[in-house]
């Protein structure tokens, strides 16, 4: 029987580097692709970057190849990266939204651009070192399933893959926590093994978004009005790139108590200012709706969902509204609902479908 072969996404870090090796005590033919997507980098940068996407990561990544006797490939996706992940990032800030762009990097680079060109390679499927799990469900469909360790999960970032994908991939991670994973970096010796974990959007290390948009786009921020629920003129804002819904330090108002923003009006160029009982709301709606454990939703479901990475989760119940989008309202109001971030809904354990929330 011939072994089947699996080209694994390395980003020169301990998850992807022990799936792969994984993987191949697994009995896989396994290849190592670390894609390059973004553009050149400055020596900060490259010193600071523990990253999936630096130039750095290829060096570390070629290395566990080398120790893990596979071949191993750089392949270049930086048009589809900056079409697909730089360009969204920047026009969903500048049109008044907070964008995740890693969510936009799984679908279509991480998954779409990498399995096109390695199914045309030869490959049967590709890998991850993501902590999450996959499952053909009883109905047929697959399903993103919540990793074994919660603290470490990342099915929220997955939710938007499609039923073709998620049939050519595996992520061999998410049976094990992440100390085990970095237990057997150590034990095989591989030198990423106590590699920091990236933590913030990799093209953006300074974490200056602002800064980011204008030297990419040339958009110049433009100063407009704070104003509170009313309308009324509280102040003058930096331009709305700068403030996401929620926030409430950096706001330079001097109201004499904690204050937060409550929407951003790029028709108006306004950001709205409110109390912190302002921020909190029970119904949103969403676009752009993918569906992973159901191929169709036609009565009212009770679900738990996810209103941004970092959430817990909170009981609701999600319906089909008549204009194609999903509403879902919650049993108790969730803090700083979000436009433009994703709605990911479980059933259980399972992913069941998501979508960006307007």
């Amino acid at each position: 029987m011939m072994k089947k072969k699996v080209v694994v996404g390395m980003s020169g870090g301990v998850d992807s580097s022990v799936a792969a090796y994984l993987l191949k005590e697994q009995g896989y033919d396994v290849i190592g692709v670390t894609m390059q997507i973004w553009q050149d980098e400055s020596q900060e940068q490259i010193e600071d970057n523990g990253g999936c996407c630096g130039i750095t990561a290829v060096d570390d990544a070629r290395r566990v190849a080398m120790q893990l006797d596979i071949p191993y490939y750089v392949m270049n996706f930086k048009n589809e990266f900056k079409k697909n992940v730089i360009d969204y990032f920047t026009d969903e800030y500048i049109h008044g939204r907070t964008p995740n762009p890693c969510i936009a990097c799984n679908r279509h680079v991480k998954w779409e651009s990498l399995l096109k060109r390695s199914l045309e390679i030869g490959a049967d499927c590709i890998a991850t070192g993501h902590y999450a799990r996959i499952a053909q469900l009883e109905n047929g469909r697959y399903a993103i399933r919540n990793s074994v360790t919660a603290k470490k999960d990342q099915t929220y970032a997955l939710y938007n893959l499609t039923q073709e994908q998620l049939s050519h991939t595996l992520m061999p991670v998410g049976d094990y926590n992440k100390d085990e994973i970095r237990a057997i970096a150590e034990k095989i010796g591989i030198q990423v093994a106590h590699k920091p974990d990236s933590m913030e959007i990799c093209f953006v290390p300074d974490n200056d978004y602002a800064g980011f948009i204008t030297r990419e786009t040339g958009y110049v921020s433009r100063p407009g009005n704070f104003v509170d629920l009313h309308g009324n003129i509280l102040g003058t804002h930096k331009g709305i790139i700068h403030y996401t819904v929620g926030q409430r330090k950096g706001l330079g108002l001097a109201m004499g108590h904690p204050v937060f923003v409550v929407a951003i009006r790029p028709e108006t160029n306004e950001v709205v200012i409110g109390e912190n009982d302002d921020v909190f709301s029970t119904k949103l709606y969403a676009n752009n709706i993918n569906l992973m454990s159901v191929d169709k939703i036609e009565e009212p479901i009770r679900a738990r969902a996810k209103i941004r990475y970092s959430h817990e989760g909170a009981d609701c119940t999600i319906r089909m509204a008549d204009d194609g989008l999903l509403e879902c309202v919650f049993d108790e109001k969730q803090r700083a609902v979000t436009p433009g971030q994703a709605l990911v809904i479980y059933d259980g354990d399972y992913v069941l479908g998501g979508g960006t929330i307007i």
